[in-house]
């Protein structure tokens, strides 16, 4: 439209993909640089290509990032016209041209579009972090970019402004991180000091279609490379409109400007691009004490080989858990082989997420010393502290950590004096922290180096207040931690705990379910009134408001369907001896059985701290629970429920009970309670119970397949070498029997003078226990192979490792077939 001649001449592009020097010859260079030039002309020659070739060395690891310094380009390509237009002497000369003609020029050019300065340069550079890079790269950006080597996108904002002229200008999209981590201060810093922002697009997620744009956060900028003071920038801030479409809208409609000087920037400390901020907020970082001027935040420890260092708690032996230890020493001196680990964990506040533990004897401290980050901060492990998680999709918060753990790099934690540790965990956990990490940091991350630049106003009238506060709110959160069986301080299920006179279920659940709305409703007014009076030491009454909405309070309310599901989880590691009627807490995680419970003239007792006395609940004697799909065992997982609840609750209301618990699991119109509960304990227990303990489970499942022909619980901790045989010989081949005997019942009723719909019936009923009969035999050829290897655990390897050495069994299937 505007030049129909334009490709009658091929358009020469000034553009390049970047060559390497590597595999050009001393002797072609030789032969390049003319015998016949003077001396001067050939020393200056010679260092020109020399240069060249050195310069571009390995250049595909750097690309355009390289510094390249202009040199003589006109009598390079003078003497490569010579080169062109001369005869080889030799097939050696012949080969050394062929190699200048080839890999000369192109070099030649990228050097000359490399050394130049240009009025603008703009572009959408790599998104890679270290992660990505190879050593090389990462050694070269460790030389050269000192400042923003923590990703290609910002070492292009560096190597950019080198490219440009006095007063270019720079365009760019690319990630906003630079705009916030503590990582590219040093950047910020140059970038505000020694340069210009004219104008910023803030686009964040969601600002293209393309995989990845709902998640890489980005932002779109111009820069010059003059140091303009008082200047005006403008930025248009779209980070919270959650399509590309919107965002388009809201731009070309004007919305969301802001209008600020660059040096407004210098009075936060870290130097963020915060341009949206109040003036009220930017007085909070002038008056406000650095938190590390109070504190002392510390990254944590990364073990290098987390599948070698760390365990979830319940998958070890409890007694090599050393709790409430307040110092290496200490532990060290206990004995003890495992040491609490925060590790971060999903977004929680006030108490909690208490999961892992780290390998911390001696001889594993001395690896740990050597391995990973080496053990850094080690002077406060086992102290007392705030901790937090790195990653949190959420709002800040952090979590009172009570001496007794180590920590991690994805559970950073903050070391304050005693007397101020509680009113700094309200600060951490109140709407103020999420305001002001929104400005220091705004990602998903929260790095210490983030953290420690928190403003801290403290206001010695309201201490009290606040230190009472929040002391209720971390029991309250304790509370609800442990009362549930993924925490080690968990003493007894809640139905079972907040009963009181009930003798119902449904009445306990009623019990336990008000005392834990009550909890909810206490911690949300707590938390309210600690944002009130943050919100007032601040002075953000026109930017903040004290609520806080029902889903961002981190404790539970009780839940039908969860609370019944963990009541029976509850009582089947009673039925193991993990836990007890008689006694509150963890009974039996490992050790010696009979230090716990024992078995006198048919019934089982259980030491107490008052004694040995009878166990209200029958103990499984050999450590296996069948589950069945009828009543073929007496001591079946169903029949073992059955007397848990009316051990609990009494017989009286037996009926009553289990009913309310069929409901719940969702009783089919044409089932018993029993047939609901013994359904769930076939097809949804284990799903459970693996989703509970995070796929690490303590209760194996012996599972011949899915005709249900064959299903066994046994506990982890209770194993032994025999216990692989003894579920074959007194469970399977038991049930075994027991299959042939009913089909040899149903064959009678099918022969007898019954109607027509009986014998269908029983004909199906046949046909299934036949193909579990099948399943059966299949499944004993596993069982009796595993049973003969006699396979010891080590339960320091951790459910991963001991659970597949039952797994992938291979059944010959005779000559020519290939294995089952």
């Amino acid at each position: 439209s505007k030049n129909r001649r334009i490709f009658r001449h091929k358009p020469k592009m000034n553009l390049c993909s970047i060559q390497e020097s590597n595999d050009i010859p001393k002797e072609a260079i030789e032969y390049l640089v003319s015998p016949k030039e003077t001396e001067l002309e050939k020393h200056i020659h010679r260092e020109d290509v020399e240069y060249l070739i050195e310069v571009f060395h390995d250049a595909k690891e750097y690309g355009s990032i390289l510094d390249v310094k202009k040199i003589d380009f006109d009598a390079l390509e003078k003497r490569i016209e010579e080169v062109r237009n001369s005869a080889p002497n030799d097939m050696f000369e012949l080969r050394y041209r062929e190699i200048i003609l080839e890999k000369i020029p192109s070099l030649i050019q990228q050097a000359k579009i490399m050394s130049q300065k240009y009025d603008v340069v703009c572009t959408n550079p790599p998104y890679m972090g270290r992660r990505g890079m190879n050593p090389k790269l990462m050694k070269y950006l460790d030389n050269n970019f000192k400042d923003s080597k923590t990703d290609m996108f910002a070492v292009f904002m560096e190597k950019n402004d080198k490219y440009l002229k006095n007063n270019g200008l720079m365009g760019m999209i690319n990630q906003h991180s630079w705009m916030f981590l503590s990582s590219y201060e040093r950047l910020r810093e140059k970038l505000i000091s020694n340069r210009t922002i004219y104008n910023m697009v803030h686009l964040g997620a969601h600002a293209f279609e393309e995989v990845g744009g709902e998640v890489v956060q980005t932002t779109v900028f111009v820069t010059t490379n003059t140091n303009v003071p008082g200047y005006k920038t403008t930025y248009v801030r779209l980070v919270d409109f959650k399509s590309q479409f919107d965002k388009e809208e809201a731009f070309l409609l004007g919305e969301n400007r802001y209008v600020i000087k660059k040096e407004g920037f210098q009075k936060i400390p870290g130097w963020p691009i915060a341009y949206w901020i109040s003036k009220n907020m930017r007085r909070v970082f002038e008056k406000g004490i650095p938190l590390e001027k109070l504190a002392a935040p510390r990254q944590g420890l990364a073990t290098g080989n987390n599948n070698k260092f760390l365990r979830l708690w319940h998958e070890v032996s409890n007694i090599q858990i050393g709790l409430s230890m307040e110092s290496t020493e200490q532990f060290h001196n206990s004995g003890l082989k495992y040491a609490p680990y925060n590790k971060g964990g999903e977004f929680r506040k006030w108490y909690g997420n208490y999961e892992y533990i780290i390998k911390f004897d001696k001889e594993n401290y001395n690896e740990l010393s050597r391995v990973g980050n080496h053990l850094p901060s080690r002077q406060y492990y086992f102290k007392q502290s705030i901790t937090w998680s790195l990653v949190s999709i959420s709002y800040f918060g952090v979590r009172f950590s009570p001496a007794g753990s180590v920590f991690d790099v994805g559970g950073s934690s903050v070391f304050p004096p005693e007397d101020i540790i509680y009113y700094l965990t309200g600060l951490m956990c109140s709407k103020i922290s999420t305001k002001l990490m929104n400005i220091l940091n705004p990602t998903i991350n929260f790095p210490v180096g983030d953290v420690k630049r928190i403003p801290v106003l403290v206001s010695n009238k309201y201490k009290p207040s606040i230190d009472g506060l929040v002391e209720k709110n971390i029991e309250i959160s304790k509370t609800d931690w442990d009362s549930f069986e993924t925490s080690w301080d968990f003493k007894k299920h809640p139905i079972l705990a907040y009963k009181k006179e009930a003798d119902t279920i449904e009445a306990a659940f009623t019990n336990w379910s008000n005392f834990a709305e009550n909890q909810f409703n206490q911690l949300k007014a707590n938390e309210e009134e600690l944002n009130r009076i943050f919100i007032e030491i601040y002075g953000l009454q026109d930017e903040l408001t004290p609520e806080v909405a029902d889903e961002d309070i981190t404790i539970s309310k009780a839940d039908r369907e969860r609370d019944i599901k963990s009541f029976i989880s509850y009582a089947v590691g009673c039925m193991f001896g993990r836990y007890s009627l008689d006694e509150e807490g963890l009974i039996f995680a490992g050790g010696d059985f009979d230090d716990k419970f024992r078995l006198r003239d048919g019934q089982w007792e259980i030491k107490t701290k008052e004694g040995w006395k009878k166990s209200r609940v029958n103990i499984v004697e050999h450590n296996v629970i069948p589950i069945a799909d009828g009543d073929y065992f007496e001591d079946g997982i169903l029949e073992r429920f059955v007397d848990f609840v009316k051990v609990s609750f009494g017989e009286d209301t037996l009926e009553e009970n289990l009913d309310y618990i069929a409901e719940t699991l969702g009783r089919k119109a044409n089932e018993t309670s029993r047939q609901a509960i013994r359904r769930y304990f076939l097809k949804d227990f284990y799903k459970d119970h693996v989703r509970t303990y995070k796929k690490r489970p303590i209760y194996w499942l012996f599972d011949s397949g899915r005709q249900d022909g064959f299903k066994a619980l046994i506990y982890m901790h209770r194993y032994d070498s025999s216990t692989v045989a003894r579920v074959r010989t007194d469970y399977l081949h038991s049930l075994q029997k027991k299959y042939e005997a009913e089909v040899s019942h149903l064959d009678i009723l099918i022969d007898s003078d019954i109607s027509e719909r009986e014998k269908a019936a029983a004909r199906k009923k046949k046909e299934t226990i036949l193909k579990q009969i099948e399943e059966c035999r299949l499944y004993d050829e596993v069982i009796a192979h595993m049973a003969n290897q006699r396979i010891e655990i080590d339960l320091d390897d951790g459910v991963k490792v001991n659970y597949a050495k039952f797994q992938g069994v291979e059944i010959p299937q005779g000559k020519g077939r290939k294995p089952l």
